[in-house]
């Protein structure tokens, strides 16, 4: 039961799906005003819309690798070694490949910080 609170009624609603269904049938932006689309990628972004980039990928270069740890780690978890750094990405649930590669480091070896984490990842 509804009481009343919503900020749209049902005729708003209505007119709203209305509106959207050629958006949600075409798959694509249906407006004549370029403005209201998004604004395609660079030629110079780093490729992180197929998901998680994974070390060890030859398409994968180096602001890419620092890219995706800036997504999970700080500057405060360095310096660090491998173990600590799988505890930190495992705590923030990142993607499986990037926790199984920092895995594979050596670990004996400590990393200042995020830059030097992702050229060892690059050159493993």
């Amino acid at each position: 039961m509804q009481r009343g609170s919503d900020r749209l009624n049902v005729h708003r609603d209505d007119e709203m799906k209305h509106e959207l269904q050629s958006l949600l049938r075409s798959g694509h932006p249906t407006r004549s005003d370029e403005w209201h689309d998004p604004e395609p990628t660079a030629d110079d972004d780093p490729e992180v819309w197929r998901g998680a980039v994974v070390p060890g990928d030859p398409r994968m270069a180096l602001e890419s690798a620092r890219l995706e740890l800036a997504r999970y780690l700080v500057r405060g978890n360095f310096p660090a070694s491998p173990g600590e750094l799988v505890r930190v990405l495992r705590a923030k649930n990142a993607p499986d490949p990037l926790i199984e590669a920092v895995e594979r480091l050596p670990r004996s070896t400590r990393y200042a910080n995020a830059e030097e984490l992702a050229e060892a990842l690059i050159e493993a």
